[in-house]
């Protein structure tokens, strides 16, 4: 029981992870570009 309890919290927080990251590419956001190019030095 403790174990269907703790994989429950664990695919929770993985869900979202994952929905926070869709979120921000659909808002222009990523982990590798923050859209900043003054602070980038030109990564796109």
């Amino acid at each position: 029981m403790g174990t269907a309890v703790v994989l429950a919290i664990v695919a929770g927080a993985v869900a979202l992870a994952i929905r926070s990251m869709i979120k921000d590419k659909k808002a222009g956001k990523s982990l590798q570009c923050g859209g900043d190019c003054s602070r980038c030095g030109g990564c796109h």
